[in-house]
């Protein structure tokens, strides 16, 4: 035993500034999230939002966990902005003390670790999903059940008890394998909890946890008073799983006779349902707890990590952001001071990488208070963007609109009251060039107004021009030679003046008459988009 824990204190000290090394169910790990009542959040990231930034593979990356429950609590971190948060100060010095003292984080870390079982996930269930209801014929089960007590007690006295006792063994073994799937349901969830108790009532013992919820204390009361209630299910879960046939056999026998199970289960789930608050208590507590040992874990590196500064200002001053996820990522910097800002650029410079790199920190930076960049500054925003857009063609519904569904969304957020940052990749590029350039810009100007700010990127440089008064223009270009296209991926002020696209074709061998022609006929539409 202690070289197992030798062991695990040692593989805790090397993990830590580095991704959990587990598999990741990103179903179970949102379960909580997805079920979870938002109703005081100052925004929820969406799911189309998620999906157009990658959050769900970015927290692979920021998962530096040591349990399901702190897994789940820190998505739920990651796709739920407040309007501010609760002892910020309190928590990131915490979030220090977790960096400048391995001893005390690895110590949590190890009583974490109790409740580090894939089962963990379901504990959510325990108080966010309806409970199964008795059938309407269990006061039937009550009866059996004191039958076959009364007629053991009675048998010294009368043998005939004997076959009274056959029948009702028969009659229940019926209705305890009925209710077996039923067990089956919280075999996971219960003995998690019972874990879960414990593991809240010892880190509660620390001074430095206290802050994070004071009605741990009262919550660990009213649970420690079913506790013993609820270790049958451990009971059961642990022969389920162990070489015990002899000891399980007499055990299932004694449990068909009196029917202990079915009137065990609902007992405990009639108590579970009315203590459902101080459950979700326990669960945030010791998550929050495990959440703020990752975002430790994150900023082990402070070369490449920063703590943002939130201004009262619609903006987003960025120096040296990345993205996390892509090697050797070029840096870049960004001033918006107020401008929302209009990007252009040829396919693969850029354009919708930086796009998402900006998106995602101004998410991690009013979720996690942590940033992938030498400085940020960002206002409080309300995250929407349309970037991943597809046909829908079980819906029927077509390219364009669904964009235009997903940007209507986004005119009606723009007026909501809320500060919103919205991101938008080729706008309407599901429609023909007159129109696009012409809905672009007004639905542009429209969302860029009433302390909004808006990223888009775009290939219509006929847009720089018309919205160069309220956008700040910046561009990724690319260097054609010969035969090789090289980007630099570095993010330059002012719009395109460059076009390689035609080029492109050239040095890929198109025919020579199709070069001459494309050529013409884009000298041809340029002057008439001058003239117009």
């Amino acid at each position: 035993m202690f070289k197992q824990k030798k062991k695990r204190k040692e593989e805790l000290l090397q993990s830590f500034g580095k991704p959990s090394a587990d598999e990741v169910d990103i179903d179970l790990i949102a379960a909580f999230f997805n079920k979870k009542d938002k109703s005081d959040a100052y925004h929820v990231i969406s799911d189309k939002t998620c999906l157009d930034l990658g959050l769900d593979t970015l927290f692979q990356y920021l998962d530096r966990t040591t349990s399901p429950i702190g897994k789940q609590v820190l998505y739920n971190k990651l796709r739920t902005i407040h309007s501010s948060s609760a002892n910020k100060d309190k928590k990131e010095a915490l979030i220090q003390k977790f960096m400048d003292d391995p001893e005390f984080r690895v110590s949590v870390q190890l009583k974490l670790n109790k409740v580090d079982h894939k089962n963990g996930y379901y504990i959510p269930s325990l108080f966010q999903d309806e409970h199964l209801e008795p059938p309407r014929w269990f006061s039937a089960i009550k009866f059996l059940s004191f039958t076959s007590v009364a007629s053991l007690i009675l048998l010294p006295f009368n043998i005939n008890f004997l076959f009274i006792l056959l029948a009702l063994f028969a009659v229940n073994t019926v209705i305890h394998y009925w209710n077996k799937n039923n067990l089956y349901q919280y075999l996971g969830s219960i003995p998690q909890l019972l874990k879960l108790n414990a593991v809240a009532r010892d880190l509660y013992q620390y001074n430095d946890f206290k802050f994070i919820d004071d009605k741990v204390p009262q919550a660990l009361s009213v649970l420690n008073k079913i506790r013993n209630r609820m270790s049958f299910f451990r009971l059961e879960s642990g022969l389920q799983s162990e070489i015990q046939a002899i000891t399980w056999g007499i055990l299932e026998l004694f449990k068909i006779l009196f029917l202990i199970e079915p009137l065990l289960l609902f007992d405990v789930l009639k108590l579970l349902d009315t203590r459902r608050d101080e459950i979700e208590t326990l669960f945030t507590f010791t998550g929050e707890i495990d959440a703020l040992i990752s975002i430790a874990s994150l900023r082990s590196k402070p070369d490449q990590v920063c703590i943002p500064e939130i201004s009262d200002k619609s903006q987003i001053i960025a120096e040296s952001v990345y993205h996390p996820l892509i090697e050797d990522c070029v840096v870049n910097s960004i001033d918006t001071r107020n401008k929302s800002v209009l990007l252009t650029g040829s396919n693969m410079s850029g354009k919708t990488t930086f796009i998402r790199t900006i998106g995602l920190n101004v998410i991690t930076a009013l979720t996690l208070n942590t940033c992938f960049a030498k400085s940020f500054i960002t206002s409080r925003f309300a995250v929407s963007s349309a970037i991943r857009i597809s046909d829908d063609l079980l819906n029927d519904k077509s390219y364009y609109f669904e964009e235009v569904l997903t940007i209507k969304s986004m005119i009606d957020a723009s007026v909501s009251g809320k500060s919103n940052f919205f991101l938008l990749d080729e706008i309407f590029k599901g429609t023909n060039t007159v129109e696009r350039i012409s809905a672009g810009k007004a639905v542009l100007s429209e969302l860029s107004r009433n302390g909004n700010l808006v990223f888009v990127s775009t290939h219509d440089i006929e847009l720089t021009d018309l919205l160069q008064d309220s956008y700040e223009l910046y561009h990724f270009s690319e260097r054609v030679e010969q035969s090789n296209v090289d980007f630099d991926y570095i993010l330059k002020r002012g719009k395109l003046t460059q076009r390689n696209a035609i080029r492109i074709l050239e040095i890929n061998g198109y025919p020579e008459s199709v070069i001459k022609e494309a050529v013409t006929l884009s000298r041809n539409f340029d002057e008439i988009f001058r003239k117009s």
